[in-house]
């Protein structure tokens, strides 16, 4: 595969400037099917892990904190500045650095020419043009899941009309950022030519001198996806995207002080686009012309979207504990005890972890966990074998998380109740939570202890959308009725009727 720059350049000159294959293999002495391949590719997303890439060289891992020490010693006397060799000593002690003081030495003596060179006051004037944007996360208090806590939200802004978008996340993570972004580009009908970021983690993985970084393997699929340039700001330096930044601010202080109530998060992002373009409908400060003109008018400059959106998914492949529990990002998430002590592959998006088996199949889905709770279980997976060992059940921490109700019930079973109880709720987890099988308990104990099969039919009653069936009241009072006299006197006299009066 081509590098990821080599890429850009073949869209660009083919799907932007109208250049021809053959002209753009000529001039990069790439093959032309290789040239129309990329030039026409719709899809770079991911569908497997990504491999780790190869171990850097020696002084890879420690550039940073030496250039981060070479720019406070700029700052100070020069008989106060750190040596070489004291720096290689520094680095031996603190960071297990294995290589050699002469290989510090000539880092040091490169970097140093290149630091004095580098002007860090510099600014230079942006111009702002239709269709570029500037993206940030900023910070705000919610009251969210009844606790006031801090949330990230993520601002695009163009600097052109001052028109700007906001959507709230749980995280910072790359899955929020890049969903963020596409919620983004649909919203407005178009991508944005190029945008303007500050050194965010989930787009760059290390700053390199000249301005050059490496980028987050998902941020590049994702750019070369949607197609449009990126630029990121110098360190420290957040002149560079000062629109966005005050965009930060004017949100912040606009629309979500003092705390405001999230009850489901998904629909508050949907009120905030009405939000934002209502904000649109005042003047620009500079122009006097209404945002939502402007904005309207740089549109025609935007990108179109691609034929398909992208999927803003994660791959990785984690072993389950003994318990079958699997690990992401800190938190822990149940699989299946047939899967405990072995590799399962997780997918994971901004609000999802889905476990998955070799065979492509889903194992168990879980929402993706957010904040102080820990662990994420389900456990329908893990019922069915419960179901063999009932005697074990009540010793078990997955007892201990059972519903109050089911707790109860369970304790006044017999030992082949429980068991078909625990299949029942196997049975039920496959489509719905416990508090539909916490509804159908409560509704089959109305008249005492049920059986597993009045169990079993309330639960039916209740996804059928029957619900509860009221009791017949009977009617307690018998209507009156006429007296009726028997025997072969009523007979004689009938007869007697019929022959006109006269016996045989």
């Amino acid at each position: 595969m081509l590098q990821v720059t080599d890429i850009q350049y073949i869209r660009q000159e083919v799907n932007r400037k109208g250049c021809s294959y053959s002209d753009v293999a000529r001039r990069t002495n790439v093959d032309y099917r290789t040239v129309k391949k990329y030039a026409d590719m719709e899809e770079f997303q991911p569908n497997k892990k990504i491999k780790k890439s190869q171990p850097a060289p020696v002084m890879d891992p420690v550039k940073d904190i030496v250039d981060q020490w070479l720019r406070e010693d700029l700052k100070k006397k020069k008989k106060y500045r750190r040596t070489a060799k004291r720096i290689w000593q520094l680095l031996v002690e603190n960071e297990n650095f294995k290589g050699s003081d002469r290989t510090v030495r000539a880092y040091v003596a490169k970097r140093k020419k290149e630091l004095l060179e580098e002007s860090n006051e510099a600014a230079l004037p942006l111009e702002a043009k239709p269709g570029d944007a500037q993206v940030d996360f900023g910070e705000a208090p919610f009251k969210y899941m009844g606790k006031v806590v801090d949330l990230p939200f993520l601002v695009m802004s163009f600097p052109s009309s001052n028109a700007a978008y906001v959507q709230v996340f749980e995280s910072q993570n790359q899955e929020c950022f890049l969903e963020g972004l596409k919620r983004f580009f649909h919203h407005i009908g178009g991508v944005p030519c190029r945008i303007r970021f500050d050194n965010l983690t989930p787009a760059v993985k290390k700053i390199l001198p000249h301005g050059k970084r490496i980028l987050t393997e998902g941020f590049q699929q994702f750019a070369l996806h949607y197609g449009f340039a990126y630029e990121f700001c110098n360190p420290a330096s957040g002149n560079e995207k000062g629109h966005v930044e005050s965009k930060v601010k004017y949100i912040r202080n606009n629309m979500f002080l003092p705390e405001r109530t999230i009850y489901n998060l998904e629909d508050f992002n949907r009120q905030l686009w009405e939000e934002c373009e209502k904000d649109h409908q005042r003047q620009h400060y500079e122009k006097k012309i209404e945002i939502a003109k402007l904005h309207e008018e740089e549109r025609a400059a935007f990108l179109c979207l691609p034929a398909k959106e992208y999927t803003c998914t994660r791959y990785e492949t984690v072993k389950a504990d003994k318990y079958g529990f699997i690990q992401i990002d800190a938190k822990k998430y149940s699989t299946s005890p047939r899967f405990a002590s072995q590799t399962v592959l997780a997918r994971i998006t901004y609000n999802r972890v889905d476990i998955i088996d070799e065979n492509g199949e889903i194992i168990v889905r879980h929402e993706r966990i957010y904040g102080e709770k820990m662990r994420s279980m389900k456990w329908q997976p893990y019922l069915a074998l419960m179901a063999k060992r009932p005697t074990a059940l009540k010793y078990s921490t997955f007892y201990e998380q059972l519903p109050h109700n089911w707790q109860k019930y369970l304790e006044t079973c017999t030992l082949e109740e429980k068991r078909k109880a625990l299949q029942l709720l196997s049975t039920i987890l496959k489509d719905y939570d416990f508090r539909k099988a916490s509804e159908a308990l409560d509704l089959a104990m109305a008249s005492g202890h049920p059986s597993i099969e009045t169990i079993k039919h309330a639960y039916i009653q209740l996804v059928s959308g029957q619900g509860d069936r009221f009791t017949l009241q009977m009617i307690h009072s018998v209507p009156e009725l006429p007296n009726v006299v028997r025997g072969m006197s009523q007979y004689d006299t009938a007869m007697f009727s019929e022959r006109g009066g006269e016996y045989e």
